[in-house]
């Protein structure tokens, strides 16, 4: 597909996006306690996220008719086809229905395994990171590129706390130590789509999580690679896309977070 092409794709996606956006601003802070339901142990949901996801996907549909949807509340059943949309309707609803400003809408586009644009939307900021393949990464009409430094100790590093599979949490409390102790500090701020998105644009150094969901993770991280930034799981493969394990570092961050990473994980699951 020729990069024009994917560029207005990608445009049009960021329209669906936008209109998702005020959608969930709109409703910020009006949701009841009734109104939520649980997916699973500490995983929430609302008529938010859901009405969300059915505008995005009534939004993209018409982009690429034939496209399939892997979609995080399951509000369109799948379809098989070669294209298909990646979508999270509200990374960080968690914060959203606490009332607490960090929450996005990520959308991602991939073609046989390979993503070709992705779209993460920061609401309370309203910042738009996007990217498109062999476009690089913007942000709010301005290219953006992660940042320059390789000295841990002049790093900030992200990462989201395990919130229902703590099976690795020893290795996991490991990396938190040894960051803590070399790095300016650790940030979680609730939406994984935003903490990559921060690593594209330079407001990061890096971002470790586990057990994640592909929808979590799709835009966010081809946001990175297109921006020059690196993009593996624990292992520094490509395994990442299933959102069991993701590192997403600057060039300069990369080799000390994934060495740092897998020494404390040989050392605790061995």
């Amino acid at each position: 597909m020729e990069a024009s092409t994917l560029e207005d794709y990608c445009m049009q996606t960021r329209e669906a996006v936008a209109l998702a956006a005020t959608f969930i601003r709109e409703k910020f802070g009006e949701v009841e306690e009734e109104d939520i339901e649980h997916k699973g142990l500490h995983d929430l949901v609302s008529f938010v996220d859901t009405t969300a996801e059915e505008m995005l996907v009534e939004n993209l549909a018409p982009i690429i008719p034939d496209a399939g949807f892997l979609t995080e509340e399951g509000m369109v059943s799948m379809v098989v086809s070669d294209y298909r949309w990646i979508i999270d309707p509200l990374d960080g609803t968690t914060n959203f229905l606490h009332g607490l400003p960090c929450f996005s809408v990520s959308v991602a586009l991939e073609y046989k395994g390979e993503y070709l644009l992705g779209v993460v939307h920061e609401i309370n900021q309203n910042e738009c990171f996007y990217a498109w393949k062999g476009g690089g990464a913007w942000m709010n009409e301005n290219k953006i590129e992660p940042a320059a430094t390789s000295d841990p100790h002049h790093s900030l590093i992200a990462t989201g706390f395990p919130y229902h599979d703590y099976s690795r949490m020893a290795p996991y409390l490991k990396v938190l130590e040894a960051f803590m102790r070399k790095t300016r500090g650790l940030r979680r701020f609730g939406s994984a789509a935003v903490d990559l998105a921060y690593v594209a644009c330079g407001r990061f150094d890096g971002f470790f999580e586990y057990r994640l969901n592909p929808w979590d993770i799709a835009a966010g991280a081809f946001i990175v690679q297109e921006a020059g930034g690196v993009v593996t799981d624990f292992s520094g493969g490509e395994t990442y896309k299933n959102g069991n394990e993701i590192l997403a570092a600057s060039k300069g961050m990369y080799s000390e977070m994934l060495d740092t990473i897998q020494q404390a994980f040989k050392e605790l699951e061995s």
